[in-house]
C-alpha cells in the first residue's frame, strides 16, 4: 500500500455492558434490550492514510482472528460511508488496524472498530455529515455500532440504537478477563429461556463507585446464564475476578469476557497482575473507563 506520511488515528475502545436486560423480541427476530454500557481506555486502534487504492492491514495480538477483507466491519463501514458521501469526496484510503481485543468476546471489538472507522474517515475525508445520518449508517452495520459510535457512558435501548448519554458517570477502574474462548452471540440469544424480562431500575441520583456497585447488585446480564451453559469457562473468569477482590464482577455482553469493578485504577492493576500470574494464557487487561469528557 502506498501510504501518506501523516496518518490520522482513532481509538476503538472496548465496550463493557455493566448491566444488560433483555426485555422482548421484535417480529423480525431482533431482541429488545436495556443496557448500561461504558467504554475503556484500552482497546483497538485505527490509522488511516490517503492512498492510491483502498486497503486494510491488521496487526496486534489478535490479528489472526480479524479478516482483512470485505468480511471485516471496518471495510463495510468504509464502503457505507463512502456511499453516503459520494465517491468524489471519499478518496482511496489505507487503514491499519491494531487488534488488541479478543474476537467474539462480548466487548464490542468489531463494532467499536466499525464505529472508529466512521469517526476517522469522516475526519480524513472532511465530510459534513450530521450525527443523525452517521448514527443511521452505524445501525446499518450492526445493533451495537451506534452505541460504539457514541463511545461514552450511556444507556442503550431498543435493539441498541436508542442511545442516552450519561454525562455524570465518573471514570471507573476495571479489569477485563477472557479465558481464551469465543462465544457465539446468536447461539447465546437462541439459548435464552425468557425474553420478556424486567427493564433496568432507575439509576442512582449521584453515580460513584459505591452507588453504582449497589445499583449493579439489583441488575442482571440476562445473557450470562446461557453463555455459561454454552461455555463453562465464563464461570472460571468470574471466579478469578472474585478471588482478586473485585468490588463487583459480571460477564459483559454475550461473553466470554468478564469484568471486575475496582475503586481505583491502581487496585485494578494489582488485581490484573494477580490474575495474569495464575492464568498466563488468558486475556487480562487493567484499564479505566472513559467519561463524557474523555470519549474518543
Amino acid at each position: 500500500m502506498n501510504l501518506a506520511a501523516s496518518p490520522l488515528a482513532e481509538a476503538a475502545p472496548a465496550k463493557v455492558n455493566l448491566a444488560l436486560h433483555v426485555t422482548g423480541r421484535r417480529d423480525d427476530g431482533y431482541h429488545i434490550i436495556e443496557s448500561l454500557a461504558v467504554f475503556t481506555r484500552f482497546g483497538d486502534r485505527l490509522q488511516a492514510f490517503a492512498a492510491e487504492e483502498d486497503g486494510l492491514a491488521v496487526s496486534g495480538r489478535y490479528a489472526t482472528g480479524a479478516p482483512a477483507d470485505g468480511r471485516n466491519l471496518i471495510v463495510m463501514a468504509r464502503d457505507a460511508l463512502r456511499n453516503a458521501a459520494g465517491s468524489r469526496n471519499a478518496f482511496p484510503v489505507a487503514i491499519a488496524l491494531e487488534k488488541n481485543l479478543p474476537v467474539a468476546s462480548g466487548i464490542g471489538g468489531g463494532s467499536s472498530d466499525a464505529a472508529a472507522a466512521l469517526r476517522l474517515l469522516s475526519r480524513i475525508w472532511g465530510l459534513d455529515i450530521d450525527a443523525v445520518e452517521l448514527a443511521g449508517i452505524a445501525l446499518s452495520l450492526g445493533a451495537d455500532v451506534p452505541m460504539c459510535l457514541a463511545a461514552q457512558p450511556l444507556v442503550a435501548r431498543g435493539i441498541g440504537e436508542n442511545v442516552e448519554p450519561l454525562p455524570a458517570v465518573p471514570s471507573l477502574g476495571l479489569v477485563l478477563v477472557n479465558p481464551g474462548v469465543p462465544v457465539s452471540t446468536p447461539q447465546v440469544f437462541s439459548a435464552l429461556r425468557k425474553r420478556d424480562n424486567e427493564p433496568l431500575p432507575p439509576l442512582p441520583a449521584r453515580i460513584d463507585f459505591h452507588s453504582l456497585r449497589n445499583w449493579l447488585e439489583a441488575t442482571r446480564n440476562d445473557l450470562e446464564a446461557p453463555a455459561r451453559e454454552i461455555q463453562p469457562a465464563v464461570a472460571d473468569a468470574l471466579r478469578a475476578l472474585k478471588r482478586a477482590d473485585a468490588g463487583f464482577a459480571r460477564m459483559s455482553g454475550s461473553g466470554a469476557t468478564c469484568f471486575g469493578l475496582y475503586e481505583t485504577g491502581n487496585v485494578a492493576k494489582r488485581a490484573a497482575a494477580a490474575i495474569r500470574a495464575r492464568h498466563p494464557d488468558w486475556f487480562v487487561a487493567a484499564t479505566r473507563t472513559t467519561t463524557a469528557e474523555t470519549a474518543p
